[in-house]
C-alpha cells in the first residue's frame, strides 16, 4: 500500500523500521528525507562502519544489491543497504533483474533494512513489479507540488520547526523559489539558523537572508504592475538589466504568468469579495485585495493579451523567434506591453 512521506517519517521516529523501502517519484526531496533519516538513525555510529552500505545505481546491478541485502550484520542486530539513484540500476527494467528483486521482497532478510531511492521515475503499479512493491514494501510515490500548494507546505515546514512565518514572507518564498522543496527547505533553514529564539519570519528576513533586493525584485515589479506604476516598473527593469546574472528572466516571467493567470480566474469569479477571491485563487486572504486592485486596472481582454505577451516573452527568452535580443531587452519590451 502506498504510504505518505509524513506517515513513513513518523514511524521511523518511533524506531519502527521495515525490511524494504521503495521510494520513487518526481519529488526527490521526500526520497532524500526518508533515505537520509534511515542512513543517519537506523544504526549507531559504531555500527555503521561494518553494517551500512551505500550503493549507486549506475555502477551496480540488482543482483549486487540483493547480494549485499542477504548478508548478515557483523556484531549488530541489523545492517542498512541504501541504493541511491536506483532508477539507474542497469537491469531493473529487465526480466532477470525484476525476478531477483521480486523474490527478495517477498522473503526479505529480517536483519536488513533495504532502501531504494528511485528518483524522477516511477514503476508502473499496474505491472507485476509495481504490484509486488506495493504489497511487500513500504512504498512511497511522490509528486511535485502544484504552485498553489507551496504556501501551505512552507507554513507546515516552518511550524514543524516551532517557528512562525508571515503571509507575505510565505508568498515571497513561494514566488521566488517555486515548488523546489529541497531549495525551499534550505532557504528556510538558512533564515532560521540566524536565530537562537523562536521567531516569526517576515519579509525583511527573507530579503536579507535569501538575498532578495528590498526594492528591486520580482515582487516589487508585480506590485508596480498591479497599480500601473510605470516609473517604478521601469526602475526595476533597469536594475534587472544591469544585474542580469542575479535576476534571470525566466523566473520573473513565471511569477508574472502566475499573477495574470490568477487575475484571469478572478475576472470570471461571480463573487469578487476578498474572502471569495482568496478561496477561488487559493491565496492567503492577505493578498486578495491586491487582485481586487488589479481588476480595476486590467479589464478581461487586457489580461488575456498579457498572458499571450508572457508566453511570447518566454519563447523569446529561450531563443525562439528573436534569438538576438538580450534578456533585459525582452523584459523591457514585455513590461511595456503589459502596461500599455
Amino acid at each position: 500500500m502506498v504510504q505518505t512521506p509524513e506517515s513513513v517519517i513518523a514511524e521511523l521516529k518511533k524506531g519502527n523500521y521495515a525490511p524494504v523501502y521503495f521510494l520513487q517519484g518526481d519529488e526527490a526531496y521526500y526520497i532524500d528525507l526518508i533515505s537520509d533519516y534511515i542512513e543517519e538513525n537506523a544504526l549507531t555510529e559504531g555500527d555503521k562502519g561494518f553494517n551500512q552500505t551505500i550503493i549507486y545505481g549506475k555502477d551496480h546491478q540488482v543482483s549486487q544489491v540483493i547480494t549485499n541485502a542477504k548478508r548478515f550484520p557483523m556484531m549488530s542486530q541489523r545492517q542498512v543497504v541504501i541504493v541511491k539513484e536506483a532508477q539507474d540500476l542497469s537491469d531493473l527494467n529487465k526480466e532477470a533483474g525484476q525476478k531477483l528483486l521480486l523474490d527478495y521482497i517477498k522473503n526479505p532478510l529480517a536483519s536488513t533494512i533495504l532502501v531504494f531511492g528511485h528518483k524522477y521515475k516511477s514503476i508502473d503499479k499496474r505491472k507485476a513489479l509495481g504490484k509486488a512493491l506495493d504489497k511487500y514494501t513500504v512504498f512511497v510515490s511522490t509528486k511535485k507540488l502544484y504552485d498553489n500548494q507551496v504556501p501551505a507546505w512552507i507554513g507546515t515546514y516552518v511550524s514543524g520547526k516551532q517557528h512562525k512565518i508571515k503571509p507575505k514572507a510565505t508568498q515571497m518564498l513561494a514566488d521566488f523559489i517555486g515548488n523546489n522543496l529541497e531549495r525551499l527547505a534550505n532557504e528556510i533553514d538558512k533564515i532560521l539558523i540566524n536565530f537562537a529564539e523562536k521567531v516569526e519570519i517576515d519579509e525583511a528576513m527573507v530579503q536579507k537572508y535569501v538575498g532578495i533586493s528590498k526594492d528591486f525584485n520580482v515582487f516589487e515589479l508585480q506590485k508596480a504592475l498591479q497599480v500601473m506604476d510605470i516609473m517604478k516598473a521601469n526602475r526595476i527593469v533597469n536594475y534587472f538589466e544591469s544585474n542580469s546574472k542575479r535576476n534571470p528572466i525566466i523566473p520573473v516571467i513565471a511569477v508574472l504568468f502566475s499573477f495574470y493567470s490568477k487575475l484571469l480566474v478572478a475576472h470570471h469569479s461571480k463573487d469578487k469579495s476578498e474572502r471569495a477571491l482568496a478561496s477561488v485563487l487559493k491565496v492567503n486572504p492577505y493578498f486578495a485585495k491586491d487582485y481586487i486592485i488589479a481588476l480595476r486596472h486590467y479589464p478581461l481582454i487586457k489580461v488575456v493579451d498579457n498572458i499571450r505577451h508572457l508566453r511570447e516573452a518566454d519563447l523569446k527568452s529561450k531563443g525562439v523567434g528573436n534569438a538576438s535580443a538580450t534578456e533585459g531587452q525582452i523584459l523591457r519590451e514585455l513590461v511595456f506591453k503589459l502596461m500599455h
